[in-house]
């Protein structure tokens, strides 16, 4: 017992002494901390910047497309969009006419560019410096329909795929062959694509036209979003990134590329550079560019906001792959191409989805000089779009365009099930709420169709414009042929005579002329200038009041009729007028 004290105090000195070994090793090792945290801070910083340029590196092998292009060649023809000017002799200038008869496009011009021809990026600034999640950004498949194509367009369209769609992004092009029938086309191009990683051709047994062949490549495709592109076509670097993150964002929304120009000639690309045109339609139903009104204006937030456009023009645009398929895909009901455009836009507005062109995304494309085959059935597959999706609406197309009404178009009970089914809106919706500045036409009973001369009974007011000026003509006379388009006129409650077979025009009379113009009518609720109110007064004469004359049919020394204005005079058979219907 004597021993426990002692005994005790010694566990206690022994304690202590490793307590207080303890706290020296922690006032030393926080010491050295404290004086070697600048250069710890140091060490922290280099990292990170390490750590930042990875990054970087890491985002630039994302963004890396398939294939690279080779450095560009200033000196070779077309290289950086520039335009293609050759100098040719008598042979080759007729080997040039002869590209062109045969596909509507200088082909000769053509196979002298580059398949890997380099397009300056004019795009806006913000879309250059804009930065994509890469791996966050749904992959797509390119899908590109072809049927007797030239073989530089076609190879330059496929070329600029694999070199401006970053690998990571690009599931497959899958090209479908629509029953071409020239050589070049079978195993020359088979061998040719073969060397070409994540390039798929596929052939159909007969001709399906535009529609069914890019569903069967539709079929194929195993990208989570379908773009579908023209066979002429150069895309810009940076061209999917904006598709495929919109798309990423909402899935319900149809989203296209801006179309820049690439001339049939020359080959010289046009780049829209500032805000880009929206799609919209006439009501013969064709389609249409008009500016962005200002109401979409004040709602984006930015200028490289996504715009929505009423319709597209159809040929290139990219799509989720199950809302595509939920949506219905195309009508099967329409025959070659035409019509489908307008028919996919009011579809995807009145049933609940979207339809937008992103201005940072840029594609361009070849526009044919003609068309380079028929289609035979155009009006066939405009008059689907309007009976399932037009309502009432569809009349005033058939006002404007009379062959439509004996039109036959195929069966549309599953079309109208799948409107039914997708509970989609009416087509007034559509036009109070997406196309609010299309002026929707009176036509009134008695006051709308040709407008035939009593004098010259032959012959109605005919307005033919030129193709790319469409208040570049006079109102004239013309023999009367009851098909509607260039003789249907409107003649409204606010005393206008309209011509909207292709836009809203209104006739004009400007001060000191005898000639009748045509300039665009002012928006409904704008004040009507004088210059365009007209009276269609009981005696059939049409009174200018403005210029206090009367619309006048006459003929010119060498026999042929037109219409002028002159002063009235009561009884002059030349001076009425009447509509028909």
């Amino acid at each position: 017992m004597r021993w426990c004290c002692p005994r005790k105090l010694f566990v206690l000195a022994k304690a202590g002494f490793l307590l207080w070994v303890l706290w020296l090793g922690y006032v030393l090792l926080a010491r050295s901390s404290f004086h070697s945290s600048p250069s710890s801070s140091g060490e922290e910083e280099d990292h990170d910047l390490v750590a930042r340029q990875l990054s970087a590196q890491e985002v630039e092998q994302l963004a890396r497309p398939l294939y690279v292009k080779p450095p560009p060649d200033h000196n070779t023809p077309g290289e950086m969009g520039r335009a293609t000017h050759l100098n040719l002799g008598p042979e080759e200038k007729k080997r040039e006419e002869d590209s062109v008869e045969r596909y509507a496009i200088n082909i000769y011009a053509s196979d002298k560019i580059s398949l890997h021809r380099h397009i300056q990026d004019h795009r806006m600034k913000e879309c250059r410096s804009k930065k994509f999640e890469y791996r966050r950004l749904p992959t797509t498949s390119v899908i590109i329909a072809f049927y007797n194509e030239a073989w530089s367009t076609l190879l330059r369209t496929v070329h600029s795929v694999l070199e401006t769609t970053p690998a990571i992004l690009l599931k497959e092009i899958i090209l479908i062959d629509d029953y071409s029938d020239r050589g070049f086309l079978k195993s020359k191009l088979e061998d040719y694509f073969s060397n070409l990683d994540r390039v798929r051709l596929i052939r159909t047994n007969k001709r399906e036209g535009l529609v069914r062949a890019r569903l069967i490549g539709a079929t194929y495709a195993t990208g989570d979003v379908l773009t579908f592109l023209d066979c002429h076509c150069e895309c810009v670097p940076g061209w999917i990134e904006p598709l495929l993150e919109r798309i990423g964002q909402n899935a319900t929304t149809i989203v296209c590329p801006v179309i820049d120009t690439i001339d049939w000639n020359t080959f010289e690309y046009y780049m829209q550079t500032d805000e880009p045109m929206i799609g919209g339609f006439d009501w013969r139903l064709t389609f249409q560019w008009h500016p962005v009104p200002e109401v979409e204006r004040r709602r984006r937030k930015s200028r490289i906001d996504p715009i929505r456009s009423p319709t597209m023009a159809g040929g290139l645009f990219a799509v989720s792959k199950a809302y595509f398929e939920h949506l219905g895909t195309y009508d099967m009901g329409m025959e070659v191409w035409g019509g489908e455009n307008l028919e996919l836009s009011f579809r995807v507005w009145q049933c609940g989805g979207s339809l937008e062109i992103h201005p940072c995304s840029h594609v361009g494309h070849v526009f044919p000089k003609k068309a380079p085959y028929a289609r035979p059935n155009f009006l066939q597959n405009t008059v689907r779009a309007a009976e399932v999706w037009m309502d009432s609406y569809k009349q005033h197309f058939y006002n404007r365009n009379p062959p439509a009404k004996r039109e036959t178009y195929g069966d549309i009970s599953e079309r109208l099930l799948l409107r039914e089914r997708l509970k989609c809106n009416s087509f007034e919706w559509y036009l109070e709420n997406i196309y609010p500045e299309l002026h929707v036409p009176e036509d009134k009973a008695d006051w709308h169709g040709a407008v035939r001369s009593l004098g010259v009974n032959s012959d109605c007011l005919d307005y033919n414009s030129p193709e790319h000026n469409p208040t570049g003509a006079h109102l004239s006379l013309f023999g009367c042929h009851g098909q509607g388009g260039n003789q249907y006129f409107e003649y409204t409650t606010q005393k206008e005579i309209r011509f909207n077979s292709v836009t809203e025009l209104c006739a004009e009379v400007t001060e000191g002329q005898s000639a009748i113009s045509m300039r665009h009518c002012p928006s409904d609720g704008e004040i009507k200038p004088p210059s365009i109110t007209w009276d269609f007064r009981a005696d059939g004469t049409i009174y200018h009041r403005h210029s206090d004359m009367c619309v006048t049919a006459y003929r010119a020394p060498g026999g042929r009729t037109d219409a002028q204005m002159s002063r009235c005079t009561p009884g002059d058979k030349n001076q009425q007028w009447k509509f028909e219907w």
